[in-house]
């Protein structure tokens, strides 16, 4: 299961991670997000350790999506070493967001 990232765990969870970490940033409300949600699961579900996924409600934590430029959502970011290295706005198929890991 994605795990919930907040202010409070971001760096330590993101920022500080060993391996790659997908975002999803996301809202209750949009539509869009929720067609993507079982995608975002899938790959968490998936990950074995090989990376960690992530969702951020922007309404819960809109200063990290403000940080990141996040203007539409579903955005999805992939971080690396602490630094976003791939980015993708909107509902796209499961394979684009793996190619984002590799």
């Amino acid at each position: 299961m994605a795990m919930e990232i907040t202010m409070d765990n971001f760096e330590q969870e993101v920022l500080n991670s060993d391996i790659p970490v997908m975002i999803d940033f996301w809202a209750t409300w949009c539509m869009p997000c929720k067609m993507l949600a079982p995608v975002i699961e899938e790959l968490a579900e998936e990950a074995h350790g090989a990376y960690k996924v992530g969702k951020i409600d922007v309404d819960k934590s809109p200063s990290l999506a403000a940080q990141f430029g996040v203007m539409n959502i579903p955005t999805v970011m992939v971080f690396k070493k602490g630094k976003a290295v791939d980015k993708s706005v909107g509902v796209v198929p499961k394979s684009q967001l793996e190619a984002m890991l590799k």
